[in-house]
């Protein structure tokens, strides 16, 4: 353990070292928040304050990540920065998950998702680096890794096609999407063998995945966003940025209808950050799992090895 926490802190001074040298700021956000992420997929703690009405709302949300916030810096005229702190999500503990774990964000303006990358891809490889290991690199589109792999083209293969690679996984359909069964075939099919020494970056995901991603008109429109794995082990996601708060509000609330379907908890959306989403300058932002990389490099699939103390011992 003693030297997973020395190898955590020299992590944290490489990164802070590595920002400090491109003049990117850090800063500090909320950990508590009056609006939650309305995600389907992700899940945030509440707590309630105990204090006077007069200071704003007393049902808060820990952070999922400090997205939010930060655009509104941005939005405020900050310019490029990033934040590296805790934040939580609920019900993902186990093995390679802590409901509590350590982010890394930065935004830079006047970029797009490929410059973007490439910054990204550079600090993975100093980190690696730091315990004398080297990576390959790979990029590719989105529909060249599912053509390349499966021989599927995502965007235009029917059900039938996409279902096919996973047979005998033992899958109940029942209920699942398009972009479902997509996201199974990347889990189940694709990413699994990722070479353990390659860094691969997969950009221009589908519209329908694009999450907070500016979508590029086109047959098909794509999401300019990226995701970066170490390995098998997915390490980043970022984005060229939306900043279009009628199109935001609409995602949101396609995102509140799925969890009223599923009897789901519906967050109260960031109003705040709705409100400075138009002054958002033309940026592009990238989020880095922490201890993921930790794990990485410590060449472990137990997220516990890189904590001092994980979720069951805290």
């Amino acid at each position: 353990m003693i030297e997973a926490l020395r190898r955590r802190a020299r992590l944290n001074a490489l990164i802070r070292d590595f920002f400090a040298r491109r003049e990117v700021l850090e800063v500090e956000t909320p950990i508590l928040s009056a609006a939650g992420n309305t995600e389907p997929n992700i899940e945030g703690f509440q707590t309630r304050f105990s204090g006077h009405v007069d200071a704003g709302s007393a049902v808060r949300w820990l952070r999922t990540s400090p997205e939010y916030p930060l655009k509104r810096l941005l939005a405020a005229g900050v310019g490029d920065c990033y934040e590296l702190g805790r934040v939580f999500r609920n019900g993902e503990a186990g093995g390679r998950h802590n409901p509590e774990f350590t982010m890394l964000e930065w935004y830079r303006l006047g970029w797009d998702h490929h410059r973007l990358i490439e910054e990204t891809v550079e600090l993975v490889r100093a980190a690696l680096a730091m315990v004398g290991r080297e990576a390959a690199l790979q990029v590719m589109t989105y529909r060249e890794l599912f053509v390349g792999t499966l021989g599927v083209d995502p965007f235009s293969a029917d059900e039938a096609q996409l279902r096919a690679p996973l047979a005998g996984v033992g899958i109940t359909a029942d209920g699942l999407t398009r972009d479902d069964w997509l996201d199974l075939l990347m889990t189940h099919r694709i990413q699994p063998h990722f070479p353990v020494d390659r860094i691969t970056v997969i950009h221009d995901w589908p519209a329908t995945q694009a999450a907070l991603a500016r979508i590029r008109p086109g047959q098909p429109p794509l999401a300019e966003r990226f995701e970066l794995y170490l390995g098998a082990v997915e390490l980043a996601n970022g984005y060229h940025e939306l900043n279009d708060a009628v199109e935001q509000r609409q995602r949101f609330q396609r995102d509140l209808a799925v969890r009223a379907a599923r009897g789901d908890v519906q967050p109260p959306l960031d109003e705040p950050f709705l409100a400075a989403l138009p002054a958002l300058p033309r940026c592009a932002g990238v989020a880095v799992g922490v201890d993921r990389l930790l794990m990485a490099l410590a060449g472990t699939g137990r997220i516990a090895d890189v904590l001092a103390f994980d979720f069951a011992s805290a």
